[in-house]
């Protein structure tokens, strides 16, 4: 019983830290690598939660996004440029409550910087033609797939059914 309590609070804690330990908050963008075109551009292009995610850093709360629980076959794209980043066939099931990938579609779309916010140190991931947030990255992966977990914010990206 005692074994069994403690994996259902270890898997608790997984959840909560496994992308971002905002909640929906934003957090201050570190000075890391310019965007593509000014925040006040952005913000005319992109819908108030697009925003708040993609260039404020923000994200979603797990489980409350639109693609943590996708399973239809297709691709994911930016929701700022429409550049195709990651694929159904590279979905995995993380139980953190936001959808993750074992790999982008085409690596020169993505870059990782270094993110050290909220005391945390992580992987970021931005979308390189524009510097835009997209999530983080972790080696907890499944290790028959190269043990990365692209851990995204639905809200960085668009679902287009194939």
């Amino acid at each position: 019983m005692k074994k069994s309590i403690l994996a259902i609070m270890i898997v608790s804690v997984l959840a909560a830290f496994g992308c971002d330990n905002t909640n929906g908050q934003s957090k201050k963008a570190d000075v890391k690598r310019p965007m593509a075109k000014p925040a006040a551009e952005w913000k005319k292009k992109l819908t108030p939660n697009e925003y708040e995610i993609m260039v404020n850093r923000g994200t979603e709360p797990p489980y409350k996004n639109a693609y943590y629980d996708n399973h239809e076959k297709g691709v994911y794209v930016s929701a700022a440029t429409g550049d195709v980043l990651f694929s159904s066939a590279d979905k995995f099931e993380s139980g953190t409550g936001w959808p993750s990938f074992v790999k982008a579609v085409d690596a020169g779309k993505i870059e990782v910087v270094h993110d050290n916010s909220y005391g945390m140190s992580r992987d970021e991931v931005i979308e390189k033609s524009t510097g835009l947030h997209l999530g983080h990255v972790f080696d907890d992966g499944p290790a028959d797939r190269g043990g990365k977990r692209y851990c995204m914010n639905s809200g960085a990206l668009k679902f287009v059914k194939k």
